[in-house]
């Protein structure tokens, strides 16, 4: 069986990271993804570079499955040849800076002019429309704009960003999803679209959930660091040896689990009290209980405690490293 996008054509005029995610997860998809770079080639090739004379692994990573060709699009001879691939090409995707497509002459009315059935696909960092259209955006600007990095951190402390890519990678995917769905409807109406995604808006969708809480209380949502409200006991547990990644998660969702966690902790009745009925309740006594999780992990190693606990039930993972995830 081939791949579902076999004989698709992307032109891929993405750079850095919340553009190539897309194409990439295209390709993987089994598109034929040709990325465009200018002279001396796309700026991702060297950011975070390990050494002069090699691709970087941050290009690396967003770049694999791509064909790839040198074309100045500031030039007439350039813009031509782009013309040419634009009017054999299904999907045109460039995440540029505000204006910056526009002013290189392919924004989508004119790639439309062109190919009547491309789909122009675009990463912004707030949309085309808004107060901040204009304005720049990376991962950590999409984040503090997007509502993540407000509930990131400890109570005590200030808004922290998350190493996840949910500011670029996950407009990628917004991005790819988009596509998807116009390639689809281009099969029932013969016509290409726009699809542009914002940033912003990508991190709104992925933190939506923690939000919730505002259309309660109708105040802002504050930090609780890795303890939830809405369940209990979840939290973070030291464990043996005591490194800077030696912990487990565990989260109890229901009243068997904590059930279960109660037998395993050597306090059955804990199991059976009223205080502790609930997960609601559970949360709000989290400074009762979680002090005699941490007694116990912290006589075991974090596969030890993920081992013993997920053997019968109840939700937990230990905290890899980077060594540990990539073996």
């Amino acid at each position: 069986m081939g791949k579902a996008l076999e004989g698709i054509v992307v032109l891929d005029l993405t750079q850095y990271e919340a553009g190539p995610s897309c194409t990439e997860m295209l390709a993987w998809l089994g598109a034929d993804v040709i990325k465009i770079e200018p002279p001396g080639g796309e700026p991702g090739r060297r950011a975070l570079s390990e050494r002069a004379d090699l691709d970087a692994w941050f290009f690396l990573l967003l770049n694999a499955n791509k064909k790839s060709v040198t074309l100045d699009l500031k030039t007439e001879r350039g813009r031509a040849i782009f013309e040419r691939m634009v009017g054999r090409a299904d999907v045109v995707a460039e995440n540029f800076g505000p204006g910056a497509i526009e002013r290189l002459g392919f924004g989508y009315d004119a790639l439309r002019r062109i190919n009547p059935r491309v789909i122009a696909a675009s990463v912004k960092g707030f949309g085309a429309t808004g107060p901040y259209a204009a304005y720049k955006s990376f991962e950590w600007i999409a984040q503090a704009m997007g509502g993540v990095m407000s509930l990131t951190g400890m109570p005590d402390g200030p808004p922290l960003r998350t190493e996840a890519g949910l500011g670029d990678t996950g407009a990628g995917l917004h991005c790819a999803i988009g596509i998807l769905a116009a390639l689809v409807q281009r099969q029932q109406t013969g016509e290409g679209q726009r699809v542009e995604v914002a940033q912003q808006d990508s991190v709104l969708n992925l933190v939506r959930i923690h939000l919730r809480e505002h259309y309660v209380t109708g105040t802002p949502v504050p930090r609780r660091g890795n303890r939830s409200v809405a369940a209990g006991p979840s939290n973070l547990y030291r464990c043996r040896p005591f490194g800077p990644n030696d912990y487990v998660f565990v989260h109890c969702a229901t009243l068997e689990m904590w059930r279960t966690l109660t037998r395993i902790l050597g306090r059955p009745e804990l199991g059976d009290d009223p205080r502790l009925a609930d997960r609601q309740k559970r949360a709000e006594h989290a400074p009762e209980i979680d002090p005699l999780i941490e007694a116990w992990t912290e006589k075991r190693t974090k596969h030890e405690a993920m081992e013993a606990l997920a053997g019968v039930g109840i939700p937990c993972g230990a905290v890899l490293d980077s060594g540990e995830v990539l073996s």
